[in-house]
């Protein structure tokens, strides 16, 4: 028994190439996982697109310095928010948090967070079931 079990959490993880063809993968993940969750249709989508937003924003700036990494999506659900990690490997750069882009992903979600260091770097999303 790990950790995620004794706490209720459940984890999914996903690997996929660094290219914008298998973003719908990440967004079919992210709408199934909040479905599950029973999300109002508005929420789902809006799940969904964060996903595809952050995996996007990641994909840019490491496909042109890493064209064979990985990005992997870890989704992390319990009864009642669903928090996903996009990742990609190395330091590529980010967009500033004043962006639209940014700006967008904390509209949708609520929780949004960056982190870079040496070995990756991760966008994570919090999207918590409405009372």
């Amino acid at each position: 028994m790990n950790d995620a079990d004794v706490l209720g959490i459940e984890v999914i993880e996903v690997q996929v190439p660094v290219d914008p063809a298998y973003l719908a993968v990440l967004r079919t993940a992210a709408a199934g996982l909040a479905t599950r969750l029973q999300f109002s249709l508005g929420e789902i989508e809006d799940l969904r697109i964060a996903v595809d937003e952050a995996a996007a924003m990641l994909i840019a700036g490491t496909r042109r310095h890493a064209p064979d990494a990985e990005l992997t999506c870890r989704f992390e659900v319990t009864d009642d928010e669903v928090r996903v990690a996009v990742s990609v490997p190395g330091d590529g750069p980010l967009l500033g948090h004043d962006t639209i882009p940014w700006r967008v992903l904390n509209a949708l979600t609520g929780t949004v967070r960056a982190e870079q260091s040496a070995s990756g770097t991760t966008i994570t999303l919090v999207k918590t079931r409405p009372a």
